[in-house]
This record gives structure tokens, sequence and C-alpha cells, in this order.
């Protein structure tokens, strides 16, 4: 009898599991319906409901910048996103800190410790370029000014290979010579707080909003060490857990696990 429960019991896990699976439906805001989880001691644990970045919902009275069509702010936007809100690192490890992030990209981290900040940052970029076919312009440095120039054969195999050689190569040093510095207050998306060194560190803007005042609000995501899945990071001192930083008079830009100046806004 009790093995038979056991069995029983099993049958139904997978059931359930499969049926929550085929239960996930696209609507047009490109959200998720996600089925909710109940752990052993029977507290839901909801999964990311966001399907891509374009899904997450705005502060209210905002609006989006007007961005053009095939631009890079709107590449960013249909990023799709992880179910599982975990950050993981290169090797397949959990990292340890689990509190900053809000979601998870849907992009490759590789099994190297590559892609880093700058290297997600740099992946980003030539990943979007790379997409609208524009492989002339797929051109990064390094710091002591060699480029690197994507070639053919234009295929994912080679821009993979590529990317491997920028990784080992680039960096934040590299990256914020190459970077256009810019003001806080013209915040776009794409745009990229940075602070070259070694290693320094690198975030990348991937959403700004606006309200009627012409008040801003962007969201920010970024690789760390050692090389971990790319992360869309909360904003601690906003009230509740928001992505959302507000565009302010400060100097200091705080996020969970770096704190920038507003001065190192820089573009593409």
């Amino acid at each position: 009898m009790h093995c038979k429960t056991i069995i029983a019991f099993m049958l139904l896990f997978l059931i359930s599991c499969k049926n929550s699976d085929s239960k996930a439906q696209v609507d047009k805001v490109g959200k998720v319906d996600v089925v909710n989880k109940v752990d052993k001691a029977g507290i839901v644990n909801s999964d990311n409901p966001y399907f891509d970045i374009a899904a997450i919902p705005l502060p209210g009275g905002f609006k989006r910048l007007d961005t053009t069509a095939n631009s890079f702010a709107q590449w960013l936007l249909h990023i799709h996103l992880k179910k599982d809100k975990t950050v993981y690192l290169y090797d397949g490890s959990k990292k340890q800190n689990l509190s900053a992030q809000f979601a998870v990209l849907d992009i490759p981290v590789g099994n190297k410790n590559l892609q880093q900040c700058a290297d997600a940052v740099m992946r980003l970029r030539a990943s979007y370029l790379f997409d609208q076919k524009k492989y002339d312009s797929i051109v990064l440095y390094d710091n002591e000014g060699k480029a690197y120039h994507f070639s053919q054969p234009y295929s994912n195999d080679n821009f993979n290979n590529y990317l491997q050689t920028v990784f080992g190569m680039c960096g934040t040093a590299s990256l914020s010579k190459q970077l256009k510095k810019i003001n806080l207050k013209d915040i776009e998306p794409g745009d990229v707080l940075i602070r070259g060194g070694f290693p320094g560190h690198a975030v990348i803007v991937i959403d700004v909003v606006i309200n009627k005042d012409g008040q801003k609000k962007y969201m920010i995501a970024q690789s760390y060490m050692p090389a971990q899945n790319i992360h869309i990071l909360l904003n601690f001192s906003a009230t509740g857990k928001s992505p959302w930083y507000d565009v302010t008079d400060d100097d200091i830009i705080g996020t969970p696990e770096y704190t920038f100046y507003a001065s190192e806004l820089k573009r593409w």
C-alpha cells in the first residue's frame, strides 16, 4: 500500500508538471500566465511572471521614451526573461548573493569565466547589430586600442567565437574609452554606467520611462564576477521590490552591488 501511494503521488506530480508547462500562454503584452508552485511548507512561490522586458509594468503615470523601429532600445525590450529568477554562475552553481535581481535575462552565460560585467554589455550591443545584419558595425577595442572586427562567415558559431575572443581581450577599461560621456538627464536605453578599471564595473540601461513633468526613471542590468546570468537589478532605495531608478540631481547612483557616479554614464 505504501509503495502504491508513492507511485500514485509521483504520477500526479508528473502530470501536474506537464500541465503547468502546457498552460503557460503569452498574451498581447507579452506576459506569461505562470502556475504557482507550493512547497512542502505550503508557501506559494511564484516564478518570474514576465515574458520579456517590455512586459515589466511601468510606474504609474509614466510612459516609455519614443524610440525608432529597429533601434537598440526596441531590441532590448524584446529580450526574453527566464521563468527562474535565480542567478547562476558559468559553472552552474548559484550566485552567492541572490537578493539583488528582479529578473534574469534568457541569454547564455557560457561555461567559461568570461562573460562578466563589461562583457555582458558588449554581448548585448553586438547581438543587436548581428540581428540587424549590421556586421561591419561590430567592432570592439582592447585597452591598447586594437580593433576587433567581426568578419565572415556571418554565422552564429563564428559570432560566438568572436565574442569569446573579445571577452578575453576587452573589459571595462577598454570599453570605457570606446564609449562617449553623456549627461544623466539625457539617459536612453542602451546607455552604460561604467567605471573603467581592473576590474571596474559596468551595467547597461535597458529601459527608460518619462512622465508628463519630464521626470525619468530607468532600469539597469548587469553580469558580474564570476561570470553569471545577466540580470535586472532591484533598486533597494525604492518602495517595494522595484527595478526602477530615478533620474535625480544626486551624484551617487547606488546599485545592490556597486556604486557609480552620475558622471560615469556613457553611450555607444
